[in-house]
Order: structure tokens, then sequence, then C-alpha cells
């Protein structure tokens, strides 16, 4: 999951309050109100925010009705698998020049945009034409546990997006004006993680003829684990799809708590399917809910299939009594589909208890920390490519695949690129997944003091594509302001287990992990210019310090899973330290740092950028990303403009004018690159963290950039509700 060692904040973890929630029942039969305020209705003032509570997830301390945990929506008779409506158009396989109409701005999710009209030579001219508050922060006394991740999409007359709490949102691309927001109604409880949204969908209906309400559509999904289809003309709620607009995503998957699970990623549409992930806390426990992967028709709402692992030939849902397999590997990055091939691409994570795998099926072990192509016709897995075996570092994969032709010696190959925490980067044929570049399975260190829980003897390297990482850590490495702060993390690095990646988990001692579950590639992914065919990922350098500890310290310690009737913010939580009941052990995480300075152990650039020549698989050009001007000991700013690589997040934008755009960093500033020298040509500081993905659009002629500048929780960096819009002046 998506966990940031930081080089200036503390470790925070806590959920909320707890409060059963089972799919077993439907809720009321009421439908939303076409009069009354809330989720069902779109409004165009900031008093949207007044919503009723119909939609709204009870009260914790309540008796809990059994249903969703944020929505009034019926299960209904169970549904039959069956085929989608294949969409006439979908903006999102071939967009027009101007536009952005994807969360990777197409199919391929290349982030790439033809647009030219921004240069190496008149970047630095960049001003704000607009900045949109979308409303979306931590109300007083309430924990901060925002990081919207918000990368807009734009279509024709609309920037669309989505606030971190899932309100949708039309805006005027060119004045920021609020045209309509629908107020989702996801409550405070729902939070998972990370209050996120990273975007919503465009679809155009097959069967609703032009000029119609509902022939053009927003389709966004909950942290409360909803399907919402809203009229991209006004945003009211689509009534033909599911049921009055919504589907309930918590049917079939058993008991769960508000939070335990959620969706924030936007569910690609293939042929008509729209295909659902979602993640499952970490660290909870081995029985969580069910990582499964659903498809629904993205016309009506309909269930087609699932894929559960535990229940590979049964693709329906289950019947009344039943439940999705649990502690199954989820999926919680940002799909890809292919609509010509009718493939889904899934990254995968582990399964449930991150760090400890004795009580895997062989199925789960298949298929966690992996690819997966799933045929968005049956559900069925059609290949599968593992980019790790036995994962016990939470090493799931958090980067969208990209999809691209590669160079082939008898012509293009159909290829997509996973990136991953790891740092290695794999290309696969996507139409059977087989390895296009060599990957090699190196011998791993397997000696661990955790009984009955062996490690795989290799791991897969892809030696044929430059490694976004550096070399294993040494004691030579440790770093601190002072001679006696780097003597702390020498007898640090000496106290702990190390045998270079892959060192395997202990109980009688710490063990560092490097790179960390933050290391390579997280949920920005890369970007891929078709033309000059160059890949630019910007990427992380952030070792863990990780062991695990028995469950009689575990108590102690007083860890227990967010469903747990006595958990409490500082019980454990997602990230840090975990329970993982229903195993022997629980597991304690920290950044490799000095815990009085807040600094990393290891020498910087803890943050990189990388441009590779696909056709060479050879670097182009690399360097730090990232200013001290807002890190510092104790979480003070230094001030100070050197280029030290912070660690970062939120991925990479390559315009047609030769320039990269990219936030991502802990020093709060969107920067532009020259795309052929790797050269910083321009820099904004933002009203709060950048940790989103940028894109670029064309309105009236005049090219813009657009960043969400949510911050982020965890990396502490400043959070905001601003989304932030450039362009150049008039006359350029």
């Amino acid at each position: 999951m998506r966990r940031i060692p930081l080089l200036t904040a503390t470790i925070l973890c806590g959920l909320g309050a707890v409060s059963l929630v089972t799919d077993d029942a439907a809720f009321a039969q009421t439908p939303p109100s076409e009069s009354a305020p809330g989720p069902g209705n779109a409004t165009t003032g900031r008093d949207s925010e007044k919503s009723s509570d119909k939609f709204a997830a009870p009260s914790p301390d309540a008796p809990q009705a059994p249903g969703v945990n944020a929505a009034n929506i019926p299960d209904g008779p169970p549904a039959e698998p069956g085929e989608a409506t294949p969409a006439v158009e979908q903006v999102t396989g071939n967009p027009v020049h101007d536009d952005w109409p994807a969360y990777g701005r197409d199919t391929s999710a290349t982030r790439y945009s033809p647009l030219d009209q921004i240069t190496p030579e008149n970047v630095g001219r960049l001003k704000r034409a607009f900045v949109y508050h979308t409303g979306s922060k931590p109300a007083p006394g309430q924990l901060n546990k925002w990081a919207a991740e918000t990368t807009p999409i734009k279509v024709g007359d609309g920037l669309y997006t989505c606030s971190a709490m899932d309100d949708i949102i039309k805006l005027d691309p060119g004045t920021g004006k609020e045209i309509w927001r629908h107020n989702s109604g996801v409550k405070y409880d729902s939070i998972p993680y990370t209050a996120a949204c990273k975007g919503v969908v465009y679809y155009t209906s097959s069967t609703v003829p032009e000029g119609q309400p509902c022939h053009n559509r927003i389709l966004a999904a909950t942290l409360d684990m909803r399907l919402i289809q809203v009229d991209a003309a006004d945003g009211r709620l689509c009534e033909g799809f599911g049921y009055h607009g919504q589907v309930n995503l918590m049917k079939g998957m058993g008991e769960s708590v508000p939070g335990f699970v959620s969706v924030t990623a936007p569910p690609p549409i293939v042929n008509g399917a729209i295909v659902v992930n979602h993640e499952v806390l970490d660290g909870q426990r081995r029985w969580a809910p069910s990582g499964v992967i659903r498809g629904y028709d993205a016309e009506t709402g309909r269930f087609l299939w699932a894929w559960d692992v535990n229940r590979p030939d049964q693709h329906g849902e289950p019947q009344p009594g039943e439940h999705y397999s649990r502690g199954t590997p989820n999926s919680w990055a940002t799909m890809t589909g292919d609509n010509e091939l009718g493939l889904v691409y899934v990254p995968t994570g582990n399964s449930a208890a991150d760090y400890y795998s004795a009580l895997r099926s062989p199925e789960e072990n298949r298929v966690s920390s992996s690819v997966v192509a799933i045929d968005v016709k049956t559900g069925s897995p059609r290949w599968v490519f593992q980019t790790v075996h036995k994962d016990v570092w939470d090493y799931d994969i958090g980067s969208q695949p990209t999809l691209l032709d590669f160079p082939g010696k008898d012509g293009p190959i159909p290829a997509l690129i996973m990136p991953t925490k790891r740092g290695q980067t794999f290309v696969l044929d996507r139409r059977d997944g087989k390895p296009i570049l060599p990957v090699e399975e190196r011998p791993a260190p397997t000696a661990t003091d955790v009984p009955n829980d062996p490690r795989s003897p290799t791991q897969p390297w892809s030696p044929g594509m430059p490694r976004l990482g550096v070399p294993e850590l040494k004691e030579t490495d440790m770093w601190g302001m002072s001679p006696i702060d780097q003597l702390y993390c020498r007898l640090k690095y000496r106290r702990a287990k190390y045998q270079g990646e892959f060192t395997a988990p202990e109980i009688s001692r710490p063990w560092l992990e490097y790179p960390g579950y933050n290391g390579g590639s997280d949920w920005g992914s890369m970007a891929y210019d078709p033309k000059a065919g160059v890949l630019i990922a910007n990427w992380n350098i952030t070792p863990m310090y990780d062991q695990l500890v028995t469950r009689k310290k575990a108590d102690e310690l007083g860890l227990m899973p967010v469903d747990d009737p006595h958990f409490s913010p500082s019980g454990g939580g997602a990230e840090g330290a975990g329970a993982m009941a229903d195993t022997p052990y629980g597991i304690v995480v920290s950044p490799f740092w000095n815990e009085f300075t807040h600094m990393m152990c290891n020498k910087p650039p803890y943050g990189m950028i990388t441009a590779i020549d696909i056709h060479t698989q050879k670097v182009l050009w690399q360097h730090p990303l990232g200013s001290a001007r807002a890190n510092g000991p104790w979480g003070l700013p230094t001030h100070l403009p050197l280029t030290i690589g912070t660690p970062n997040n939120g991925g990479p934008v390559i315009t047609a004018g030769g320039v990269i755009f990219v936030a991502a960093t802990t020093d709060n500033l969107i920067h532009a690159f020259d795309a052929k020298t790797g050269k910083e040509l321009w820099s904004d500081v933002l009203p709060g963290g950048g940790q989103a993905t940028p894109m670029t659009y064309e309105y009236n002629g005049k090219q813009y950039v657009a960043i969400m500048a949510g911050g982020h929780h965890f990396m502490m960096t400043p959070v905001s509700d601003a989304l932030v819009v450039y362009a150049l002046p008039d006359g350029g």
C-alpha cells in the first residue's frame, strides 16, 4: 500500500471508530429525492457541501444496519453473469488533440499530450490562470488523513474532477468557474488510509441518443464502495444505471467496517465493461475482506463477472450467506484496459497480513504482486506475470501499466511497461504476458528465524531496462547532520539484519528493507512519448526498518485491527505498526531514519527523475528531483534552494512541446524540465503538496497545465483543497 517514508515527518497512523458493516441485506428502498439536497442531486454553488444525510454512513455510536457503508443502495436480486453492452464511442480511445479525457490521458496511459504551445523557450512565462478550491479538507478536530492525488480530465467544454471525498465537479476549462457539483455524500468514517480520489471516468452511452440525459456520463468510484454515474451535462444521477444511478460494491464482501475497503482509482471501461478494483487496508488481519476484481455493465450497472482468486471457477456473485474469499491479494492501483484485445491489466498486491506468508494458498501465491490480464467478457485471467515471489515486503504494484508499441526486429510489438516499487521495470508482450526484454531469476536471501514460512530462493529481475535504484546500502552510506548522527545511524545499521534486496523478515531483530515499500515507482506511474520513444519516471530511494513481533508483544503494544471493537487511532493502522491479526505475529515498520532529527539514515538523494530511450534501453539523463527549501531536521524548512532529491509521489507528463511537468516532491513545487536535456526550466510554489500527476489541455486556443495541490498527510506536505491551473499570458 502507499506508505511513504519521509525526510521531515513523524509517522502517523490511525483510523476512525469502528462500526460494523455487512452486505447481507438491503437498506430502505427509498430512492434519492429529486427535490432534497444531497448526493442524489447536482448543485451549482458552494452550499452544495450542505447535504442531507439520507445516504450518509450511520453514526459510529449507532447500531449498524446491514448494507453498504455510506449509501442506501439495495443489493437487488442476484444477477447472472453476462456480457457488457459494447460502447459505440469511448472518447478515451482516440482523444482529440486538445483534450485529456482519461486519467493517463489515453487508454494506453501514456501521459503524453500532443500540445506544443508551451515550449522550453516560453515555459518560464507561465502564470496562474485560476485556482479552484474543492472545499475538501479536514474539519477542526479531525485527524488529517487527506491526500487528494487527483488528476482531472478534460473533454470538450468541461474540466471534470473530484474532491478528496469523492464529490464530482465540472468546471469551465478557461475560468475555473464551477458549472455543477454532485455531492457524493461520503463521510469521514469511510476514509481508509487516505482521503483520495485519483480521478473520474468519461463515458459515452451506446443506448441513450445524443442530446438525451446521460448520453455522456461521468463515472466515479467512492471511498465507501459505490459506483456513481452522473450526466456529464448537469451532474444529475443517471437513473438507468444501477439503483437510481448507484451500484453497491459491498455486495458479496461479507463483514467489514467503514474504511476497511475502498476505491480510490478511476475504474477503466473496456468494451462496455466497468472493471472495479479496491484497496484493503494493510496490516489488519489475515482474513481481511476480499481483493476480488469485478465487472459491471457500463450502461446499466448490471453485474457481469467476478475474479475471486480462491474461487477461480466461480465468476458469479456469492449466494446468500456466502461471500468472496477473504484475505486475497487486492489491487488498489489504476488499471489499464485494452479494447482491441478485450483485456484489462490488473496490478495486484499481496495477500492480507503482508509480512507473513505461511497461511496463503497456492492460488494467492501465484498472482500476488503481479500483472494479471483478465478477459473482460468472462472475468477469467488470460495470463499472469509475477514481479515478486511470496511477497512479504509490501511490494504491491502501485503504478498504472503503460501500453506502447515496442520496437521489435520484425516490427512493433504490442507491449506493456510495468514499473515496480523495486525499481525493476518489466517490458511484456501484452497479448500473452511473455517478457519482451529478458527476465532473470536471481538468487535471493532465504535465511529467516520465522518458522514454517520459507522464502522463495529466487526473484525476478529485468536486466534489459535501467534499474530505478542505487546499489545496496553500506555502513559507509550512513549519514547525518553531525558525526553523532552518523554514528547513531551506523549503530542502527549494525543492529539490523541486512543481506541486500529481499532480506527476509526476522522476529529476533529488525531487518532493513531496501528498496522500501515506497521505493521505485508508485501511484504516479511513468510517462511515454511515442514519437521520441522516451520513458520518463520519477522515483524514490527510501529504505525501511522492519521487525516482526510475537502476538504477545503485539498485544503489549496495543496493536489491534481496525475492525476490533476496541480499536483506537493509537492501536495500529494501515501504516507503521500493524496487528496482522489471525497470524502469530504483528509488524512494526518505520522509515530507516534518525528518530531524533527525523532525517533519513542513508545519504541523499531520496528521489530522482530519469529519461530512458525505449529503443536502446539506455538512460538519456538522470538527476535528483526536489529541493531542500521545505525540508530539514525536525520538520523545519531550510529554505535552501539546493536540489538534494526528496521523496516524491505523483507522476510526470510529457508534451509535444518538449516540456515535462511533474510536482510530486516534498518541496511543494511544480517543476518543468526540458525533455531532451533534463534541465529544470521553471517551477512554482504550490499552496499545498503536489502529490498528484498533472495534466494539460487546450481550450479556446490556449494550452493550460493543471495540478491538484492537495498535499499528503503522511509525507507531511501542507494539505490544501486547491486545483492550480497555469497558462501563458495572452500574447505568449
